[in-house]
């Protein structure tokens, strides 16, 4: 007999929360009711959960075929949803569907439906042609961050992806952006809005603060305050590629480790500088605007905008990266001398003044290893905690945050104690295999 779907309280317990936000209570409302829902609210208030829910409720766990698909703009916020939704105890498959890897393992993954299916346009639109997703049986879709997956080119896909769901009866859409025009071929007729935009102050505690650079090249003056801010978790947006790898290597010559991450890197290479990033190894992240929405990423302290934003949308979404929920955050703009402070930025903002003197940051306590082998290896985090203690004579509180993929893993180990680990595990057997293991790249 298949397992009735949880209630949303102890879905809710399962997640460790304990009262869901105004926005979130109005959206379940909204979705369970009405079968076009536009949602539209700050990032990192919560929009994940406000459609999760109700779409959870929506699936029966007798069906066998795909009943609900959400679109996002990248694999990144994919992951991301796909972590809520199996952090909260269904037990209905799911699967995720992103470029960057092999379209035949999720190929194979999907001869078994899954209940719920997230995916980027390009992909699923892909799978969608080779005759790999039940398109009949979806009778829910979520556009998440839609304004996003259009301003990155993704019309046709997404056109295509809707125009081949015969059966859907209920669209939601949302975006962090108040400005969005939702184009035709989702045919929102009777279409519900819910503004929660003006309400971000309600769960975040943003402080907005300008620090003045002596010349155009802000490099020395972003170091002097990464000095001052000391060894916060720290992410600065960059506009172009090459500068974020530039800025970044100018830092590690300054002895501020980071790391960086932008569209151009593999998908092992983001997984890496991210994981680094969470796991404290590093606790500035260098990046582009790929980084500005859905990242998993607890407790930035510090928004730095080396490079300002294109748009007062881009200067929010990024912003949303820190002060999330409960927590609160700092924004820096850095300006030149020839640039103006844009329009949506109050001019009495706070001016800051960077010491005389520099202190460099305290370096980070983690370093991280790489595994490679994964969850299609049979490999979970209880097995890399099990050989890491027995094998490496690590403790407990020697061994921290552990990111288990498909076919590698990575885990923060304190870095006084990781040459001596690698040295006792070097010839050792993770489940009866030899698998590489090395400080991650």
């Amino acid at each position: 007999m298949p397992t009735k779907i949880k209630s949303i309280d102890s879905i809710l317990s399962k997640l460790k929360i304990r009262l869901l936000n105004k926005m979130q209570v109005a959206a379940i409302e909204a979705i369970s009711i009405h079968n076009n829902t536009l949602l539209l609210s700050a990032t990192g208030s919560g929009k994940t959960l406000a459609f999760l829910l109700p779409v959870i409720k929506l699936l029966n766990p007798s069906n066998n075929n795909t009943q609900a698909i959400i679109i996002v703009p990248s694999r990144e916020l994919a992951l991301q949803i796909e972590s809520v939704f199996k952090s909260m105890g269904t037990n209905l498959k799911v699967s995720c569907c992103y470029g960057g890897h092999l379209r035949e393992t999720e190929e194979n993954n999907l001869k078994q439906p899954p209940a719920l299916l997230i995916g980027t346009p390009g992909r699923l639109a892909d799978h969608i042609r080779r005759g790999n997703i039940t398109t009949e049986s979806i009778e829910t879709i979520v556009l998440d961050e839609f304004d996003k997956s259009l301003e990155l080119g993704f019309l046709d896909e997404m056109s295509f992806i809707v125009s081949s769901l015969k059966s859907v009866k209920k669209k939601i859409l949302t975006s962090a952006t108040q400005a969005v025009e939702i184009p035709g071929f989702l045919e929102m007729n009777d279409l519900v809005k819910l503004e929660f935009l003006n309400d971000k102050d309600e769960y975040t505690g943003l402080t907005i603060k300008i620090l003045l650079s002596d010349g155009k090249d802000k490099q020395e003056t972003l170091f002097r305050l990464l000095c001052m801010l000391g060894n916060k978790s720290t992410i600065i947006f960059c506009n172009h590629r090459e500068s974020v790898e530039r800025t970044s290597k100018f830092l590690k010559e300054k002895d501020i480790g980071n790391v960086f991450y932008h569209g151009a890197l593999e998908q092992q290479e983001r997984d890496a500088a991210l994981c680094k990033f969470r796991n404290g190894t590093a606790n500035v992240l260098v990046t582009t605007d790929l980084a500005s929405r859905g990242l998993d990423i607890a407790h930035i302290r510090y928004i730095i905008h080396y490079h300002l934003p294109g748009s007062e949308a881009i200067f929010t979404h990024r912003n949303g990266r820190t002060a999330r929920m409960d927590a609160s955050g700092t924004a820096i703009l850095i300006l030149s001398p020839e640039e103006k402070l844009p329009d949506y930025i109050k001019p009495d903002a706070e001016k800051i003044t960077l010491p005389e003197t520099i202190t460099l940051p305290e370096k980070p306590k983690w370093s991280t290893l790489f595994i490679a082998a994964g969850k299609k290896d049979k490999v979970n985090k209880i097995d890399i905690v099990g050989f890491l203690s027995n094998k490496g004579r690590l403790k407990k509180e020697d061994i921290g945050l552990i990111e288990v993929k498909d076919y590698f893993a990575f885990v923060a180990v304190k870095k006084i104690k990781i040459n001596h680990t690698l040295q006792l595990i070097k010839e050792q057997k993770i489940k009866n295999k030899k698998v590489k293991i090395a400080v991650a790249k």
